[in-house]
């Protein structure tokens, strides 16, 4: 099967890092941003469904490199009209039917075992989609709306969610007229298009193209459409002359895994990965975020990194009180699992003032977190002083020569300026450019120099 994923914005290289290291698989990175694509056996869903730096995943049913869309709007929606009829269908639908029968098994949903049976006549009729993509499909809305906040390319890429939303109206009117079934014959199975649209050459808005294409899948296949209780979600990705069919295979983003008390800005849990990876952390090291808000980027390090000491701290007890919440959370899930060898997590929470921590001075090998912005926490005005003070302060914990960190920002001015402040203790290794809920910001890698941090910050 060749698997889609949508990825963080600027981390696509370590997510096709991760594929390549956990399934052996080499990954082709797309032109559009934030999708890598690669192909593994189908036995292998689980261990796919299990990579930390994915948010979405789908099969792909068919990619054109170079489709060229013709200018005239109504020649365009009808050629897309006309490929339904010639993609090749069975295999991807095989694939989906695999990924939902692994689904059901894992949440034993009852809602998926109605289906179950529908998909296998359905497959054996068409070899379409079978019977559970319901799950998969509220994910990869939100992929979908997120690629669309994240795309800085066009003006148009706002269209995306109204696509999916005008095209499964018209077509819920269209079917509901349609073929009702006895309770002994199989249910009709409901579904709905995504599109996503980026590019300014395109004579159709993306709500355009949905609605036809999809229209054409529901003739092909009498599927019912349904806006928000489908079970199939089709996806329409089109970025300038690129173009991918695929079928979705998430419910809803794996970014979601481990929080379950969310914050004003809660990190989603694969950026928090992409930040921890990149810093690539080694056994026994002390890993600290000083600013955890929620916990996200602590809770995804002690999961994936367990041989590693994570502390993480806050000034706000209101998010020390949530990122414990999540710990705990993270622990009853561990429990869950395996109530015979429930070890607890290598993580500690504490509430301090980010100025003045409470650790030794070089004894911290990394530090990872997500700055404040600004925005909805803090304010530009106050970053002046925080920013250099901060960086001050970890330097002053971080071990000189091997100590690194991790810094994520949308202040980017501000966090030049603090840099330049204290050069004598950090090295600027490498910057990431992100997307962060439609906000272009910057993870910031810094090597430690071999330099000794003051103790004393009089001049603060």
């Amino acid at each position: 099967a060749v698997i889609g994923a949508t990825v963080p914005t600027g981390f696509e290289q370590t997510a096709a890092e991760e594929v390549q290291e956990k399934l052996g698989s080499a990954c082709s990175i797309s032109r559009d941003r934030g999708k890598i694509y690669f192909a593994v056996p189908a036995r292998s869903l689980p261990q796919v469904h299990r990579l930390r730096s994915v948010d979405n995943l789908f099969v792909v049913v068919q990619e054109f490199k170079d489709y060229q869309f013709k200018e005239n709007k109504e020649q365009a929606l009808k050629d897309l009209e006309d490929l339904v009829k010639k993609l090749p269908w069975t295999n991807p639908l095989k694939v989906w039917e695999l990924n939902n029968s692994l689904k059901k098994k894992k949440t034993k949903r009852k809602k998926h075992n109605v289906q179950s049976p529908v998909s296998k006549e359905k497959l054996n009729d068409g070899g379409e989609e079978t019977g559970e993509d319901q799950k998969d499909t509220n994910g990869q809305e939100d992929c979908a709306q997120n690629i669309a906040g994240v795309e800085p390319s066009d003006s148009q890429a706002t269209e995306k969610p109204q696509g999916v939303a005008s095209q499964d109206r018209g077509e819920e009117e269209e079917e509901d007229n349609e073929q009702e079934t006895g309770e002994g014959e199989a249910k009709v199975l409901k579904f709905r298009v995504t599109c996503n649209r980026a590019g300014d050459k395109h004579s159709f808005t993306s709500n355009e193209a949905a609605r036809d294409f999809g229209g054409a899948v529901q003739e092909h296949f009498q599927w019912k459409a349904d806006m928000t209780n489908f079970d199939v979600e089709v996806l329409l990705n089109i970025h300038n002359n690129e173009m991918v069919v695929g079928i979705a295979l998430t419910e809803e983003s794996l970014h979601r895994r481990n929080i379950t008390h969310f914050g004003p800005t809660t990190l989603r849990s694969t950026l928090a990965y992409g930040m921890l990876r990149l810093c690539d952390p080694q056994p026994t090291d002390i890993i600290v975020d000083p600013m955890c808000g929620t916990g996200a980027i602590p809770i995804e390090g002690a999961s994936e990194w367990p041989g590693c000491y994570h502390i993480a701290g806050d000034n706000n007890p209101q998010a020390v009180k949530r990122a414990a919440n999540n710990i705990c959370s993270l622990l009853r899930k561990n429990e869950n699992k395996d109530s015979s060898n429930a070890l607890g997590v290598p993580l500690d929470i504490i509430q301090w003032d980010i100025c003045n921590l409470p650790l030794r001075t070089g004894s911290v090998d990394i530090v990872v977190t997500d700055m404040p912005f600004g925005k909805r926490i803090g304010s530009k005005k106050k970053n002046w002083d925080l920013y250099p003070a901060c960086l001050m302060e970890i330097g002053r914990i971080c071990t000189p020569g091997t100590g690194r960190a991790v810094l994520l920002t949308q202040d980017k001015k501000c966090f030049a300026k603090a840099l330049s402040r204290v050069g004598h203790i950090w090295r600027r290794a490498q910057t990431v450019w992100v997307n962060v809920g439609g906000l272009h910001a910057a993870v910031y890698l810094l090597r430690r120099t071999w330099e000794r941090a003051e103790e004393r910050r009089s001049f603060w």
